[in-house]
């Protein structure tokens, strides 16, 4: 058995990921929930793979619901923890996958929400005092554009009429239209961005790309501030859909601007918007 330690092996899984194409939000989001793992083992004296036991992994999760992390952020946490594993035995770091008996925590289904007219109005007071935030709400909320997709917006992707979202992960590559609340929103953060050479729209004072993490950070505190507190960034794409679905808007093109895989999960938005069938209209309505 190999005396390769977990703490080794975690950058090259990493790596891994990164050669198979994983976006950089999920390679991000790994190595932290990977870190917390490494970090619960080596409190509890655990250095290599064929030292772990399942019972060690129950306890990992044990331990993070008591620290408050809600079971949705567990579980997310448990499926890097058993990729990491999956990956350990296919390249022969361990023999058995034992992460396998390890259950996910019960997560309660709740309904998706999206903000109203109001509410998003709203937002958009308090958000004018920062031109990089408000368009990136913009973009999401007239675009339905993914976090992850804001954040990797480059200048290169973008017309005055449209945007091309890169292909990533098992995400094709599509385009999104921009209309005129995005187009104005973006021209006025760009007016004010740092006159430093940068491939990515949104960077910081330093030209550094923004990480997911800081922009929902930063879009979260501006809902909080429009006392907002039931809402998160993810209920501004909602929106979009439920928006857009009410307005009469076809669900094919909505399935197509937002990057469903399948229409069946853009179709789970009707009753979501109080709509029975899909609307026939082809072009999408501005927020």
């Amino acid at each position: 058995m190999t005396q390769d330690t977990v703490k080794s092996l975690l950058p090259k899984f990493i790596s891994d990921l990164g050669n198979k194409g994983r976006s950089p939000a999920t390679i991000l989001a790994y190595r932290s929930d990977l870190e917390q793992l490494l970090e619960y083992l080596t409190k509890n004296s655990i250095a290599t793979p064929n030292q772990i036991k399942s019972s060690d992994l129950d306890s990992f999760r044990d331990a993070l619901l008591s620290q408050k992390f809600t079971p949705k952020s567990v579980s997310r946490k448990l499926n890097a923890v058993k990729t990491f594993f999956r990956w350990m035995v296919e390249n022969s770091y361990l023999t058995t996958d034992l992460s396998k008996s390890v259950s996910h925590p019960k997560v309660e289904v709740s309904l998706p929400k999206f903000l109203t007219p109001i509410e998003y109005r709203a937002l958009r007071d308090v958000v004018k005092s920062d031109s990089r935030i408000s368009a990136m709400i913009e973009l999401i909320l007239q675009s339905g554009l993914r976090i992850s997709e804001v954040a990797n917006i480059k200048m290169a992707n973008l017309t005055d009429s449209q945007i091309k979202v890169e292909g990533y992960a098992t995400q094709p590559e599509r385009i999104t239209p921009l209309n005129k609340p995005a187009k104005d929103a973006l021209d006025k953060y760009l007016a004010d961005r740092p006159k430093i050479e940068s491939e990515y729209i949104f960077i910081s004072k330093t030209g550094k790309p923004l990480a997911v993490r800081n922009i929902r950070a930063s879009v979260d505190r501006f809902i909080q501030k429009a006392e907002l507190p039931k809402y998160s960034v993810n209920d501004l794409r909602t929106t979009f859909i439920v928006e857009n679905i009410k307005n009469g808007v076809d669900l094919i093109l909505i399935s197509q601007v937002t990057g469903h895989k399948r229409l069946s999960t853009t179709e789970r938005y009707l009753s979501l918007a109080g709509v029975s069938e899909s609307g026939k209209k082809q072009a999408l309505v501005e927020l």
